[in-house]
């Protein structure tokens, strides 16, 4: 935060922040000061370092200390569903909350993550699922999310890669009601396929873990979304561009999941291409 915001910090200025750990890689904290010093608002955004022992214990100081309310971050999504009892139907679906709103002593859990994401593939990236086709790489939080949302938009019909299929149940699960059916291949069994969605919802494309090593087919018709925003280029995403594809990284569901909670917590439109502004600008900084 900036010495000019730090300097307008008063008894009056609303609290919110972003619980996680690590969480000092968040570019939450700038993303939503941005925006609060945008709509005029009278508050502030900080950084909640809580071990994965004192999740319980922040949520209850989020209420003792005033808060308006927070995000939540890895790894605490899901034990932040466990503790919250008022939990959205996208919470509750998804097991996994990532925002939180304080309502006098009590909280309120959301996920903003399946909001976000249609209104990215809608808005950002000009995509309308009814009818099509994906591919999803992983089966954790990110791409259940992404699943839920695919789904309730009519993707017609939604592969799944994952390392072990086991793990794909829940995700099954969440979709299959909806009326959507799930298959599941290897990650090494995506050569070949043709699909007009492709996303990336796991780790790969980072230094750790560096390049899917089996792609589908890519061209000038397809639209790859890598939900990873650092590095700002990934191995899919520079093969996707070569092939022709239309290619997004992760910066716009970023910025419209923390869109969404900025909505939930003031009841104001969000500025969308502040945030976004700011978003890139911090990820510049590193």
């Amino acid at each position: 935060m900036s010495a000019s915001a730090e300097a307008r910090i008063a008894g009056t200025t609303r609290v919110a922040g972003v619980i996680g750990w690590p969480v000092e890689h968040s570019l939450s904290p700038a993303i939503h000061n941005a925006a609060f010093a945008a709509a005029a608002l009278d508050w502030a955004y900080v950084p909640l370092p809580v071990r994965p022992e004192d999740v319980g214990s922040a949520l209850a100081g989020l209420v003792a200390l005033g808060f308006a309310g927070a995000n939540v971050t890895m790894p605490h999504k899901t034990e932040a569903a466990r503790l919250i009892d008022d939990r959205s139907e996208d919470a509750e679906l998804l097991r996994a909350v990532n925002t939180i709103r304080v309502v006098r002593d009590r909280l309120e859990g959301h996920n903003t993550d399946v909001g976000g994401f249609d209104r990215f593939l809608r808005r950002d990236a000009g995509f309308e699922p009814k009818g099509r086709s994906a591919l999803l790489y992983g089966a954790g939080g990110a791409a259940r999310a992404c699943a839920l949302a695919l789904a309730r938009a009519g993707i017609r019909t939604l592969t799944v890669a994952a390392r072990a299929q086991a793990r794909t149940a829940p995700l099954a699960a969440i979709v299959e009601p909806l009326g959507v059916s799930v298959t599941v291949v290897d990650f090494s069994r995506v050569d070949g396929l043709d699909v007009d969605l492709v996303v990336n919802a796991t780790p790969v494309g980072t230094s750790a873990d560096p390049e899917h090593r089996s792609l589908p087919v890519l061209h000038d018709g397809v639209l790859v979304v890598d939900l990873l925003y650092d590095p700002p280029s990934t191995p899919l995403q520079r093969r996707a561009r070569e092939a022709g594809a239309t290619v997004f990284g992760g910066i716009g569901l970023l910025v419209e999941q923390a869109a969404l909670s900025f909505e939930l917590w003031t009841g104001t439109p969000a500025p969308l291409e502040v945030m976004s502004a700011a978003a890139l600008a911090a990820l510049a900084a590193r």
